[in-house]
């Protein structure tokens, strides 16, 4: 096909993150991010990268997602890149929840839109911000493919022993019910790219891999299929997070309730916006909390203690589930740029061939690289996300061998 540029489209509740990208050399031509959609103090920021130009920034009211799309495509079109270019061979949106349905990029239709709108009671927060952002690039190129890539589709190859609740059947199938698991465009993308860095195809490794960042979940990768994922119904469960809890006894929900006088949205509030780490200490960034930890703050102190805990847990339940692990792979904001976390993380865990170099580990760059010693048993790498160009990758394939 002759158009091979794919705009990638991240549609939150209040913004819009956006990266065209050329599919030829998978080169980045721009990106930038709308922000606080709908209220007075909106604020766009575009970055031509072809051209290797500064950064334009634009403040006022941006009403809503249609206004802030519109936006975007003029900055584009100031540097030659407009939507209605002929060079632009889809648009590819980040879907968070497809549940059961969807295991692969899809186009999308009336049928495929209606299915991500039943989704919503599973994904309130964030499957209907995904719908504005479809329908707004469709009415701006109905003629251009819409490709759907959902953050839940790496992980439907889960078997039912890992995705299904101990719960009864009927309830849990009558109420969609189960482990989906999330962040799966960068759980497939660093997975491979483990693989790659290992000299391996997929289909030869098993991975561990550690999304790391505000949010946080981790992934058992058998010969390049999930198998087993942190998150569950929703992206509550699990790793502790910025925010967000993770694991509890369920029970505590019945107990502040009962006991607090809590209603259920108090709760659910408190679960995922004022626990976790900012709940604990907080703070949330794990750059201040460790700046603590060495200034001797022992709040923050056991907020780490208590964040490393939950992970060292996840890898060894994960390396049980694999039962041979080739590589433990950091990812994300955390992943990447903590080395103090990683070092933590497989701190003690020698038995399991689990080390880390620290000269290697103190390391900071933008490639993969492993830092765990040459003659470990298990490599243990940091590996840098992206979810943009897996998100193209998986559109442009698809819409390419569709044509």
């Amino acid at each position: 096909m002759s158009a091979t540029r794919v705009l990638v489209l991240n549609s939150g509740s209040s913004s819009l993150k956006y990266q065209l990208l050329d599919m030829r050399d998978s080169s980045r031509l721009a990106s930038g991010l709308v922000e606080r959609i709908g209220e007075r103090s909106s604020r766009l920021k575009h970055t031509p990268l072809a051209a290797g130009g500064a950064s334009r920034e634009a403040d006022g009211p941006i009403a809503d997602h249609d206004a802030a799309l519109k936006a975007v495509a003029q900055e584009l079109a100031k540097d030659g890149l407009g939507l209605d270019s002929p060079e632009l061979a889809a648009v590819g949106h980040r879907v968070v929840h497809g549940g059961k349905h969807f295991t692969r990029p899809t186009v999308i239709d009336d049928a495929v839109l209606a299915e991500i709108e039943r989704l919503i009671p599973v994904a309130p927060l964030h499957n209907p911000a995904n719908l504005t952002g479809i329908r707004t690039a469709t009415a701006l190129r109905p003629d251009l493919p819409q490709v759907a890539v959902f953050d839940t589709a790496f992980h439907t190859t889960m078997p039912e022993a890992a995705a299904r609740y101990a719960i009864d059947v009927e309830t849990a199938d009558a109420h969609r019910v189960r482990r989906y698991g999330f962040h799966g465009t960068s759980h497939a993308y660093v997975s491979r790219a483990t693989a790659k860095l290992l000299g391996k195809a997929p289909e030869e490794v098993n991975v561990i891999v550690l999304h790391l960042g505000n949010g946080a979940s981790a992934s058992a990768v058998e010969r390049g299929r999930c198998v087993d994922t942190s998150m569950g119904l929703t992206p509550l469960e699990g790793l502790v997070m910025g925010t967000r809890s993770g694991d509890v006894d369920p029970a505590v929900i019945f107990h502040l309730a009962r006991v607090g006088g809590m209603s259920i949205d108090e709760i659910d509030a408190l679960l995922n916006k004022r626990s976790g780490l900012v709940g604990l200490c907080g703070d949330n960034d794990m750059r201040e909390i460790r700046r603590r930890v060495d200034e001797g703050d022992e709040r923050a102190k056991l907020a780490f203690d208590i964040y490393i805990h939950r992970l060292r847990k996840y890898i060894g339940a994960y390396y049980a589930v694999l039962g041979r692990v080739d590589a433990v792979a950091f990812t994300a904001g955390v992943g990447e740029n903590a080395a103090p976390v990683r070092a933590a993380a497989v701190a003690g865990l020698d038995s399991l061939g689990l080390a880390v170099d620290d000269a290697l580990n103190a390391v900071r760059a933008d490639e993969p690289r492993l830092i765990s010693p040459a003659d470990a048993r298990v490599a243990v790498a940091v590996v840098p996300t992206d979810e943009e160009l897996e998100i193209a990758t998986q559109t442009y394939a698809l819409v390419k061998n569709t044509n």
